[in-house]
């Protein structure tokens, strides 16, 4: 059987990436041109100079990741790229790449959901076994996802607000720590004890999240504490909120496992790499004989590899697009594959 290979191309906020993978399972090569620190002085990113950063990188990280693997253009089976969800601005910078390129060398094109590329990120690790459910932790994103087969996605849960990561730097921001958040109250709450009362959010019996008002209630704990001239301690409100944000995520999750008689569970997205909750979750899925599969930090935050692993999966399913593809801010991810 030909091996495939697909170039998967990534834009969706503020990374520039490009990453050759083989048969959808083994990254040959994968170049990224982060912006973190450009946009750390903002507290967050600013979408137009995200943009501007993606017109300057893209090409040069295209070519880097050929140069790699050594691999010319005509060696590449197909182009897969992000569409959407993400910044529309830095979305148009790498779908247009795709679409020049696809045009130029006669190449299918591929449209991957952002999301979907954070799950097959976890293809590169390990096969699936389905039926299986995908917990999504990102900036942007908390999502419960059932698939039974590849590149079939149903949504069961989800937030009704603020993303698990959109939380995460809020808090941060402010405690007055840096950008991006989730990482520094992570490492705080290592050396932190739970000694603030903070509230669990949306401790129902639904598949939802919801992050807004754990942040009010950290709001409002900051302000009063300054009101009355106290001292906030960082890692103990750093190991506090972690500790909601982490009970609610794997009570819910491990709920779900059961509900749906599902033995098997993926880890993705950029809070995927938050150890607190790493740790959590192997301790879980070890006591209750659950199949768990954490991407490696490398394929947690965004990635071309994650897309180009995505890209094969649709690529084998039929799933192709022609050059009228648009970038989309917002997409459904039930909406793709079979």
């Amino acid at each position: 059987m030909k091996d495939v290979y697909i170039l998967g191309i990534e834009s969706s906020c503020d990374e520039t990436s490009a990453s050759i993978i083989k048969n959808g399972i083994e990254e040959i090569s994968t170049v990224v041109a982060t912006q973190m620190d450009i946009h750390k002085v903002y507290g967050g990113v600013v979408p137009e100079i995200a943009s501007r950063n993606h017109v300057e990188n893209i090409t040069l990280v295209i070519e880097e990741a050929l140069s790699k693997a050594n691999l010319k253009i005509d060696d590449i089976d197909a182009i897969g790229v992000t569409y959407g969800p993400g910044l529309i601005g830095s979305l148009l910078i790498g779908l247009q790449a795709a679409k020049t390129i696809s045009f130029l060398y006669d190449k299918p094109l591929i449209p991957v959901h952002h999301i979907a590329g954070h799950i097959y990120a976890n293809r590169l690790v390990s096969e699936f076994e389905f039926p299986l459910i995908a917990l999504v932790v990102s900036g942007g994103h908390t999502d419960l996802i059932y698939m039974d087969r590849d590149y079939s996605f149903k949504k069961i849960g989800g937030t009704l607000d603020d993303a698990v990561g959109e939380a995460y730097d809020k808090v941060a921001k402010i405690m007055g720590l840096d950008y991006p958040g989730g990482p520094i109250i992570d490492d705080l709450s290592l050396k932190g004890e739970d000694t603030y009362d903070l509230p669990i959010p949306l401790d129902d019996d639904s598949n939802n999240f919801s992050f807004s008002g754990l942040k009010s209630a950290v709001v409002n704990l900051v302000h009063n504490e300054k009101q009355r001239g106290n001292i906030i301690n960082e890692a103990n409100l750093s190991k506090s909120f972690q500790e909601r944000v982490i009970h609610i995520l794997t009570k819910k999750t491990m709920r779900v496992l059961k509900k749906y008689n599902v033995s098997t569970l993926l880890l993705a997205g950029g809070v995927s790499a938050n150890s607190g909750l790493r740790d959590k979750f192997i301790k879980l899925c070890s006591d209750n004989n659950i199949n768990l599969v954490i991407p490696p930090l490398k394929y947690c935050t965004d990635n071309a590899a994650m897309i180009g692993a995505a890209a094969y999966y649709a690529y084998q399913s039929g799933l192709q697009s022609d050059l009228l593809l648009n970038a989309s801010a917002t997409s459904s991810l039930e909406k793709e594959g079979a």
